[in-house]
């Protein structure tokens, strides 16, 4: 044999070698698969039990996930807890890892059947257990109107909310709610019956004292706050400025006189007041809406200069005089000098509270606040009726100056 018969031999020793060992190496990966499939087999699913799976396709009716097992499982739609109305396309992504539990591990076609509702249901059972214990707030739909309250949805399970604990004030339409998210605190739970009642008034309320303790916190007199009238009565008007109600006294509605504080306000009106008083013992706050206007005797001597004549009305009369309103808050006094332009023994012998004048400006002192007004000077002079001649000699002379005796006798005599 010679030596490229040798080599011949030899390569041909070493791919058969090759091929042995290759056949070894695939023998024994499948036998490890086999292995695998077997401890599979071994480790088998049994109804109730919870695993985790892979999402791998998603319809209308059902959900298809991989669990490691050599046939996937199958999540029907009535196994499936839809929160809100959901869909499952709304609920599951493909992709997505979820517990499930084990229905049946052949449902006759070689598929596992599963349920994610059991598994969610128990998740959501603990989280209000224990959001119960810690008074912590949870989101939830309002379903239904029932006798008593309304039913709502919490992670799906279902809590009763008495009509008193759905707001801080009486609402008498309850269907308002249904449909509409609530915020709620459970404050009875009872596991074994799967009893659940629960409060949104609770949460509002803690939220409305801590706004009003901050607001009465930040108050201050002088501070300018906007605010909503609340209700008018005859002395005032009570003004929601954030949750706490201040008063503004009538006197302080207007520089001018108010009969009633509807004529200067209405109900439902956005104000801006100033803070006068606040007393936190009483829980009183006093407000002013007038201090948010000008002053009306700003620049009075720019407005009514001396000598020129106005307008304006008797709004008072005193033994000296009368009072005459210009504008709202600032009033002008006629002295009973200048009422008319004759003696006058009592101002009500020429004026009454309501009556329209026109006066002359005769002082004005801005500091002081006074103005002096005639309406004497704005009426014409009245001329004085001629003085009779004085008459001479008896009166009997003229009588006879203008008698023709000849009347008193017949012409033929």
């Amino acid at each position: 044999m010679n030596q490229m018969e040798e080599k011949n031999l030899e390569n041909n020793e070493n791919v058969q070698n090759e091929v042995v060992q290759n056949d070894v190496q695939v023998s024994e990966q499948n036998n490890e698969e086999m292995t695998t499939m077997d401890n599979v087999e071994v480790v088998s699913l049994k109804p109730r039990q919870i695993i985790k799976g892979t999402v791998l396709r998603i319809s209308d009716d059902e959900v298809v996930v991989n669990i490691g097992y050599k046939a996937d499982g199958i999540i029907s739609k009535d196994d499936v807890l839809l929160e809100d109305g959901k869909s499952l396309q709304e609920t599951f992504k493909v992709g997505d890892e979820i517990e499930v539990e084990v229905v049946k591990v052949n449902d006759g076609e070689g598929n596992v059947v599963l349920s994610h509702k059991s598994v969610a249901v128990r998740k959501a059972w603990k989280e209000i257990e224990e959001g119960f214990k810690q008074e912590r707030e949870f989101k939830g739909t309002c379903v239904e109107v029932v006798k008593g309250g309304v039913m709502a949805e919490i992670k799906g399970i279902r809590a009763f909310v008495p009509a008193s604990q759905l707001s801080t004030h009486y609402v008498e339409d309850l269907s308002v709610f249904v449909g509409q998210p609530l915020r709620l605190r459970i404050i009875e739970l009872e596991r074994g019956r799967n009893r659940v009642v629960a409060s949104q008034r609770v949460i509002l309320q803690a939220e409305e004292e801590a706004r009003k303790k901050a607001l009465w916190d930040s108050l201050q007199e002088g501070q300018r706050i906007t605010g909503t009238v609340k209700r008018l009565t005859s002395f005032g008007a009570f003004v929601d400025i954030g949750g706490v109600d201040g008063l503004i006294h009538i006197s302080d509605l207007s520089w001018g006189r108010v009969g009633h504080p509807r004529e200067v306000l209405k109900e439902g009106q956005q104000v801006e007041v100033v803070v006068l008083g606040v007393d936190r013992e009483k829980e009183r706050i006093s407000l002013g809406y007038k201090q948010t206007l000008p002053h009306p005797w700003d620049n009075v001597e720019e407005k009514y200069p001396v000598g020129s004549v106005v307008k304006g009305k008797v709004v008072r009369i005193a033994s000296f005089g009368a009072f005459v309103e210009l504008e709202p808050g600032v009033d002008g006094l006629v002295h009973i000098s200048q009422v008319a332009n004759k003696r006058v023994n009592k101002v009500e012998d020429v004026l009454k509270v309501g009556d329209e004048v026109q006066a002359k400006v005769l002082e004005v002192d801005g500091k002081a606040q006074r103005i002096g007004l005639s309406i004497r000077e704005t009426l014409p002079e009245e001329k004085e009726p001629p003085k009779p001649k004085k008459q001479e000699g008896p009166t009997f002379e003229k009588e006879q100056m203008t008698v023709n005796l000849g009347e008193f006798f017949p012409k033929n005599e």
